[in-house]
């Protein structure tokens, strides 16, 4: 045996320092939900918008494309402005939006309060959740031809369209908000003397309000979908009409621009949703 292995003691391969490790630390703007400074977040959002808009630029400006299949962005403002001018543009804005408000705002109306008693209440969750788990998986446009039998090719079919579309998502997805709420804060209320209906209209609607408004924020966006599907059943007017239109005649400039169109009013849609989510859900 070796003087080495003497003079040290046993254990000694479990007594000597490890090494030290540098702490590496990512930048702060990729730290999982930090806040980032205005700054960065302004520039970001530019960028976002300024690079597909520059990389669109480019490739028009560079021929890569034939104008037939991507006009450029120049192409697409003269075509915006020419159906501004005449009038059709506002007319088919309003139709699609119209249309939303019916058959969308329907859905809303029966998929809140049908998800509120989902999620406050088992049993209404053993009664509604496995029929409307089931109708959820059926496509919408799979209805188009009983739609157009029912109540023939008119608004009816359109916005009927619409709420199958939007309605069984939209209740499922308010049930999962609900049922979100802390069952401690449901006992509390009992114990503090609230009634049923007082817990229900007092604690779960309001704790449960912010998230229902993101359902139908999310759910908003199918809502535009199914309007521009909608619209391709013997419309005169509307923005999907207007796509399929200037399909026909490779008319890409005024597709392009109907596009553009639906995508900012989605945007305002959803600004005004989220400020209104802010204002009622200040306290979550």
């Amino acid at each position: 045996m070796t003087s080495a292995m003497v003079d040290k003691p046993p254990g000694h391969q479990f007594t000597e320092p490890l090494p030290r490790r540098r702490v590496v630390r990512p930048p702060r703007i990729w730290a999982p939900r930090a806040p980032i400074p205005r700054a960065w977040r302004a520039g970001l959002i530019a960028c976002s918008v300024l690079v597909p808009l520059a990389a669109w630029v480019a490739v028009s400006a560079a021929g890569a494309v034939p104008a037939q299949f991507l006009p450029s962005p120049a192409a697409v403002w003269e075509a915006a402005v020419e159906m501004a001018r005449s009038g059709t543009l506002a007319a088919d804005t309003w139709a699609s939006v119209r249309r939303i408000l019916i058959g969308f705002g329907l859905a809303i109306a029966v998929s809140v309060p049908l998800g509120i008693v989902m999620g406050t209440f088992a049993a209404g969750r053993a009664l509604f959740e496995p029929v409307v788990g089931l109708l959820r998986y059926l496509p919408a446009s799979a209805f188009i031809p009983l739609l157009t039998i029912w109540l023939g090719i008119g608004e009816p079919s359109k916005v009927m369209l619409l709420f199958i579309g939007t309605v069984f998502f939209n209740t499922l997805m308010t049930a999962d908000v609900v049922r979100q709420v802390p069952r401690p804060l449901i006992d509390v209320s009992y114990t503090l003397g609230c009634r049923r209906g007082e817990v229900l209209r007092k604690v779960v609607v309001p704790h449960a309000l912010p998230g229902m408004i993101d359902c139908v924020r999310v759910n908003a966006a199918a809502a535009w979908n199914f309007v521009v599907v909608a619209e391709l059943i013997n419309s005169e007017e509307g923005l999907g009409y207007r796509i399929a239109r200037s399909q026909r005649f490779l008319a890409s400039d005024r597709i392009f621009a109907v596009l553009i169109v639906i995508a900012l009013i989605g945007l305002a849609i959803d600004i005004l949703l989220r400020v209104l989510r802010d204002r009622v859900g200040r306290w979550v």
